[in-house]
């Protein structure tokens, strides 16, 4: 049966992505609720779009959206384009390496370099990058195509990453993130200013129901994960602010929708509401100003500035540090002036 149907695949150009048999004791669940837990990147209006298009079967037969899992179902994803091999393609791009040893290297990651392979960015990352730099880089446990990696900052983050080049490194490494023990800084130019000048946000974190691409601020007692975030205000701008802040806990996106939270929005930060003319008035010579600052940085204004750990060998501690790259330093020199000149 199971030669007849990828026969049958390739047949109607359709190749088999996933492959999921339903547990025994599997409650009636509808396919889509069943589904959006088990597919990787995935939400239910993208399943329920497959399943109008026929790219979901339950054994072996296309299905409808209200259809209930039951026990020893088996149910497969084929799609129109084969699967893409789990191994990263090493690129000889570019790298910033500001440290290296025979167990870790530290780089300075630019904006608009994804860190690692997914959806819709399989070329041009960190990753692919390290594994050209390296012949063999360790993967830590479910953490496959993401050779070396420890910890992560986002797409249009700029700044200082760790790389693992041993798995005893990995390890080492990887207990002292968990621990919190790692020191990481970083700089971000806000919307206003902050009225406390030195605090600290203790909210959790959770992804949003309504956009599962953002994080958004729940109640302790909600589904989210503990998130502390110590900041301190740097320089004021009247309508920004450059601020310092330090990592307690490391969650995805975390500076970002802890300074939403807080009613600053980080600059330019197009997910978060950062986009908008936040402060200030909106006359015509003040709007052109914020739309060219957004042009020179067509990013989030947020920089890994610091990043101090424990040698994993040696136990010396070891702090390395990055100036703002030129975009975000130019942006704050126009806002210095603008101030200045208003």
């Amino acid at each position: 049966m199971e030669d007849q149907y990828h026969h049958i695949s390739r047949e109607h150009g359709l190749f088999e992505h996933h492959t999921i048999t339903v547990d025994p004791g599997q409650a009636l669940l509808r396919i889509d609720k069943f589904l959006v837990n088990r597919l990787p990147n995935t939400t239910r209006n993208k399943i329920k779009l497959a399943i109008e298009q026929q790219y979901i079967l339950v054994n072996q037969q296309p299905t409808q959206t209200n259809y209930k899992v039951r026990s020893h179902d088996v149910i497969k994803v084929v799609l129109p384009t084969p699967p893409r091999p789990s191994e990263v393609v090493p690129e000889a791009l570019s790298l910033d390496i500001l440290y290296e040893d025979d167990v870790l290297l530290v780089v300075n990651k630019p904006a608009g370099m994804v860190v690692h392979p997914g959806y819709n960015n399989w070329a041009g990352t960190l990753v692919n990058a390290l594994v050209y730099h390296f012949a063999q880089l360790p993967t830590q446990l479910n953490n496959e195509g993401r050779p070396g990696l420890v910890h992560r900052i986002d797409k249009d983050t700029s700044g200082l990453l760790v790389i693992a080049k041993t798995e005893a490194s990995m390890t080492a490494l990887a207990k002292q993130f968990y621990n919190h023990s790692v020191e990481r800084t970083y700089y971000a130019l806000v919307w206003g200013e902050p009225a406390v000048e030195t605090g600290t946000v203790n909210v959790h974190i959770g992804r949003s129901t309504k956009d599962r691409r953002v994080m958004t601020t729940v109640p302790h007692t909600a589904i989210g994960k503990r998130a502390v975030t110590h900041y301190q205000s740097i320089k004021k701008l009247r309508y920004v602010s450059l601020i310092k802040c330090n990592l307690e806990t490391g969650r995805t996106h975390q500076i970002r929708t802890h300074m939403r939270h807080l009613g600053h929005p980080i600059f330019n930060d197009v997910a978060y509401g950062g986009d908008q003319i936040l402060r200030g008035q909106r006359f015509s010579k003040y709007k052109n100003f914020v739309e060219n600052c957004f042009k020179l940085m067509p990013r989030h204004a947020l920089h890994a500035q610091s990043l101090g750990f424990v040698h994993p060998i040696t136990h010396l501690p070891m702090r390395f540090e990055t100036p703002l790259p030129p975009d975000f330093q130019q942006v704050l020199e126009k806002w210095e002036r603008y101030v200045q000149q208003a």
